[in-house]
C-alpha cells in the first residue's frame, strides 16, 4: 500500500513522462518543418516551371500539416501542465490515477498506453468516451473496458 506522498510523487512522476513525451513530439514536429521548408527553398534552386512550383507547394503543405501537428502537441503540454497531481482524489476525474484489475489509467491527455517504470498505463484525455465513463466512478464501481466487465481496485 503507498502512502499518499508516494500517490503524489507517483502521479507527478506520470505527469513528468507525459510531458518530456508531449515536448519529444513537439521536437520532432519542428525538425519535419525546418525540414519542409528547407526542401521547399532548394526545390527553387533545382527545377524549373511547373515541377518548380508543384515541389514548393507540397513543401509547403508539409510544413503546414506539422505546424498544425507542432500547435495541437503545445496545447496538449499546456493542458497536462496545469493538471493537479498533488492532490489524492477518491473518484475518477482530471488529475486522478485510476488502477483497475488489468489496467491502470491516467487522466490527464491522451497519449495512449504508454510504458512508465515497468508499467503500462493509459494516458486518457479527460475528453475521452473511456474518461467520461470512468468520471465520478470510485474504488470498487466496475465498466465495461474492451467489452470486459472491469472493476477499479484503487483510485488516488
Amino acid at each position: 500500500m503507498m502512502t499518499q506522498q508516494q500517490m503524489i510523487q507517483f502521479k507527478t512522476s506520470l505527469k513528468k513522462a507525459g510531458e518530456l513525451l508531449i515536448k519529444e513530439r513537439i521536437a520532432t514536429a519542428q525538425l519535419a518543418i525546418d525540414n519542409a521548408q528547407e526542401a521547399a527553398n532548394n526545390e527553387g534552386k533545382s527545377s524549373a516551371g511547373d515541377k518548380y512550383e508543384t515541389g514548393r507547394a507540397m513543401g509547403h503543405l508539409e510544413k503546414d500539416m506539422y505546424a498544425r501537428q507542432q500547435a495541437e502537441n503545445m496545447k496538449e503540454l499546456d493542458l497536462l501542465q496545469k493538471v493537479n497531481t498533488d492532490l489524492i482524489y477518491t473518484n475518477a476525474r482530471t488529475g486522478a490515477y485510476v488502477r483497475c484489475s488489468d489496467h491502470s489509467f491516467f487522466i490527464a491527455v491522451g497519449l495512449g498506453k504508454q510504458q512508465v517504470d515497468d508499467q503500462l498505463i493509459f494516458f486518457l484525455s479527460p475528453y475521452a468516451p473511456l474518461a467520461k465513463l470512468l468520471l465520478h466512478k470510485k474504488a470498487g464501481d466496475s465498466f465495461l473496458f474492451n467489452k470486459q466487465e472491469t472493476v477499479i481496485v484503487e483510485i488516488f
